[in-house]
């Protein structure tokens, strides 16, 4: 076994070897945040926009466990402790004021103080991809939400709107209501994209996380995340009018419907990993993956 092997599967530090007060302190932690992470994981299991973390955390987990401890750890205990003490005031501050939002980011800062108290940062550089798929795992709150929401259903319905006038389609645009010949089609706040566009971004970041190296081609791969989710739920509204028009009002509802979603869904998968295959021919430098494939 090598010395980077060995040095990568050491444990970060031995529980006789910490200080009685700092070892009471981390097990004080894990018991204030039990409960949050516990209400964390049923919003994941029983909310359908949320229904990503129960894939997001597990692959945080795993891409943690895959790459490992650095070589050198150099500790950084007082930004750690620091940041802990934080989490505890965020979390203690949102239990009182009932917010959800704010306990959950308080359970990440925690992670993160606990990450930079025992390794320092460069562990926390080398964790980034797994800590920022959990950060998305975190369900952004209600308001949040509304306010994302009737932009993007208004954004849809215009863009579906033109779409269908380009195929000489009668139509005319309220609101979110596209207007045709004896329909409406109304893009609904369940049709805004939104759940598609959260998607996207979190196997935007793994996609541009785990196959590319450059900093900014990372940041192409998310731009194109958001532009492909708003491109493609344009299209499934189009699709849904010119159906409606040509065949069938039921076109717009039930299991037709929902699979047109699944469809658009599966086609936005396939053009953003294409974007990110292409990506990866204009990136200079090899991936880590890459080079542990090939050193094998």
């Amino acid at each position: 076994m090598s010395e980077s092997t060995v040095a990568t599967t050491t444990p970060l530090v031995a529980p006789a070897t910490l200080p009685l007060p700092v070892l009471a302190a981390l097990v004080a932690v894990v018991i204030l945040f039990a409960s949050t992470f516990a209400g964390l994981a049923g919003e994941w299991w029983n909310n359908p926009d949320a229904g990503h973390g129960l894939l997001l955390v597990p692959l945080a987990a795993w891409l943690c466990w895959r790459k490992g401890l650095v070589a050198v750890r150099r500790p950084a205990r007082l930004a750690g402790l620091v940041l802990v003490a934080f989490a505890v005031l965020l979390r203690i501050g949102g239990g009182i004021a009932a917010e959800l939002f704010t306990q959950r980011v308080a359970l990440l800062v925690a992670l993160t103080g606990l990450t930079l108290f025992f390794v320092g940062w460069r562990q926390l550089l080398a964790w980034w991809l797994p800590i920022g798929l959990f950060a998305l795992a975190i369900p952004l709150p209600a308001v949040v939400l509304n306010q994302l929401a009737l932009p993007l259903q208004l954004l849809a319905s215009k863009m579906g709107a033109a779409l269908l006038e380009m195929r000489n389609i009668p139509v005319r645009l309220s609101g979110n209501v596209i207007l045709l010949p004896g329909h409406q089609l109304f893009v609904t706040e369940a049709c805004s994209g939104l759940r598609s566009l959260t998607s996207l971004l979190s196997i935007g970041l793994l996609l541009g996380g785990v196959w590319l190296s450059s900093p900014w081609l990372r940041g192409v791969v998310m731009i194109a995340a958001v532009l492909v989710a708003i491109g493609m739920n344009a299209l499934r509204v189009f699709l849904t009018g010119f159906l409606v028009f040509f065949i069938s009002p039921a076109a717009g509802d039930g299991f037709l419907h929902l699979s047109q979603g699944w469809l658009m869904f599966l086609l936005s998968l396939l053009i953003l990993g294409s974007i990110t295959w292409l990506l990866g021919k204009m990136d200079r430098r090899p991936h880590p993956l890459t080079r542990e494939a090939a050193d094998a």
